[in-house]
Parts: C-alpha cells; sequence; structure tokens
C-alpha cells in the first residue's frame, strides 16, 4: 500500500531595486508536486491595458485557476482579475507565436507609481501551486510592435523606412512613443546588423546602402521616457537596392 504524502515546498526570489519579486508555493498530498504557473505581466498600453498569461500545462491540466492581485501595501484589498481562457479569440490573438495555449487575466484601472502582487493560483483535486509576483506598472511596460512597416528607394541609393504606431497604444498624445530600427545583411555568408534610433517620428531616411544587396528591417516600440521596455521587432520587410 502507498501512503500520501503531504508536501509544502516555497521558493522566495526577492530582488532589490525596482525589480519584480517572485514568491513560487507548492501544496501537494501526493508524491508527485504540480506545475507552477510561469506567469508574466505586461502593460501594453500605459496605464490601461495590462495583461498576465501563463501557459496551460501539456499534461494533467489543473481542474481551474484562481487569479487576484492587489496593492502591495494594503492586501486587505484583493481584487479578482478577469479570467481570458485559451481558445478565445483574445488569447489567440496574443499567443499567435506560440502553439502551446495560453490563459490571460486582465488587470483593470492600475494607479500609476504603485507597487501591486498578483497571485495565481493553480487549483488540482489533491494539490495547489501558486506564483506570486510583485510589480510595479512602470516596469513593466511594453508596447505591442508597430505596424505597417514599409520600406522604399528614395533618391540616390538610399531607403525610406516608414511605419505606424501599435493601434493598440491608446494614449499617444499623452504618452508619445520612439522608436527603433533593426536592419540585417549577409556579407560574404556572416551575418551583420546595425540598431539606429532613437526616433521619434515614423519614419526614417538610411543612406549609403549597398545596391545589390538584400536587406531585412524591423522596427520595435518604446515609451518616450524610456519606461519599461522596447515591444517585441515587428515582422521582417526585405528589399534589395537596384
Amino acid at each position: 500500500m502507498v501512503r500520501g504524502v503531504c508536501a509544502t515546498v516555497t521558493l522566495l526570489l526577492c530582488v532589490l531595486g525596482g525589480q519584480a519579486v517572485d514568491l513560487l508555493r507548492v501544496t501537494t498530498t501526493s508524491g508527485n508536486p504540480p506545475s507552477i504557473p510561469q506567469v508574466h505581466c505586461w502593460c501594453a498600453s500605459y496605464p490601461n491595458v495590462t495583461l498576465c498569461s501563463w501557459p496551460e500545462p501539456s499534461q494533467s491540466p489543473p481542474i481551474r485557476y484562481v487569479a487576484t492581485y492587489s496593492e502591495r501595501h494594503r492586501r486587505t484589498s484583493t481584487n479578482q482579475c478577469h479570467l481570458i481562457q485559451p481558445g478565445s479569440s483574445f488569447s489567440a490573438l496574443t499567443s499567435a507565436s506560440s502553439s502551446q495555449p495560453f490563459w490571460h487575466c486582465y488587470l483593470p484601472n492600475l494607479k500609476l507609481l504603485t507597487d501591486y502582487i498578483i497571485n495565481v493560483t493553480a487549483v488540482y483535486s489533491d494539490a495547489s501551486s501558486s506564483h506570486l509576483a510583485s510589480f510595479m506598472l512602470e516596469d513593466i511596460v511594453k508596447p505591442d510592435p508597430p505596424v505597417q512597416v514599409r520600406v522604399s528607394p528614395h533618391n540616390n541609393r538610399n531607403l525610406l523606412v516608414e511605419w505606424s504606431p501599435p493601434p493598440t497604444w491608446t494614449n499617444m498624445d499623452i504618452f508619445p512613443l520612439k522608436y527603433q530600427i533593426l536592419y540585417k545583411w549577409e556579407n560574404r555568408g556572416t551575418p551583420k546588423s546595425v540598431n539606429l534610433g532613437p526616433f521619434e517620428s515614423t519614419k526614417a531616411e538610411l543612406k549609403g546602402l549597398t545596391p545589390g544587396r538584400p536587406y531585412f528591417f524591423q522596427v520595435c516600440a518604446k515609451e518616450l521616457l524610456d519606461l519599461g521596455e522596447c515591444s517585441d521587432w515587428s515582422s521582417p520587410v526585405n528589399i534589395t537596392i537596384s
């Protein structure tokens, strides 16, 4: 006869200087601890659109998830996070680059310059596991990539790179964006790249490129005052100078 095993595992990671504090907790009554939700949070449109996501385990998914958030110094006031299941149109859009199903939760009306704690708990029939993360909204700003990137010849041997801001960034007048351009090529089989910027406009002229060589261009967006990080790079656009 195999007896049940009751185990509690806690891992605490604390990094000072405004960085996230992660706590991972597992409580189980069986010999196989459940997987811990790998939670990632970001603000796609400062300060109104904050999302957290985590992948669904490929084996033995939990019965349900419970996601809550609260101000770090007011833990008595806890809010339920609006859960978005894998397979929804929203989840498919935000997880387009991954074949693994993702859960999302939406955190509305967060305050500026305030520390928050999010708690995502996976509930199993005989166990539970939690990921708690501490963050400040300003530290997790990450716009979506720019869209409609276009590259065209301009004057002699020059190129004009143009793009549009991410449509999900809704406060452009109050919180403008700046941009970086990454272009790549190969020289005798060796990859080369140049990162240019920041640019506050949505176009830039590049000079002195080599005729007959194919180039690949991508653009990323970042909040003008350097909150958070740059977006993911846009889809590459290629052109060969004639």
